[in-house]
């Protein structure tokens, strides 16, 4: 079982489908969370679609990123043409999506891992 708690992406879970319906591309943003520490930025972005396609069967749009103002450190995307992929700095591969649950826990482990943010 995924332990979200005590940070504030357990918005995620908690209001996936009931955060901002804020419009994007015809898509509806379910979940933006963004926080600082020193220099490292942490974002996280995901938006629902309005339908399926072949590289989005999942129908969510997302962006997960940490770094800072110069470097990416790891970033978690799904942009057109690309499908789910992550960035490791300049390295890049792709992800098996799972659920958004898995998603956040890689990220932060991700996050933790490299870095060192404490959730």
């Amino acid at each position: 079982m995924l332990d979200l708690t005590p940070i504030s992406v357990i918005m995620v879970l908690d209001t996936i489908y009931s955060y901002g319906m804020v419009c994007h591309m015809e898509a509806r943003m379910l979940f933006h969370h963004k926080e600082t520490r020193g220099d490292v930025i942490i974002e996280m972005v995901i938006w629902q679609l309005p339908d399926i396609s072949v590289e989005r069967p999942h129908r969510l749009k997302y962006r997960f990123f940490c770094g800072n103002a110069d470097a990416c450190l790891i970033r978690y995307d799904n942009e057109t043409g690309k499908g789910d992929h992550r960035h490791y700095g300049d390295r890049e591969e792709a992800y098996d999506f799972q659920s958004i649950e898995r998603l956040v826990e890689d990220f932060r482990n991700d996050c933790v891992r490299l870095a060192a943010w404490e959730w």
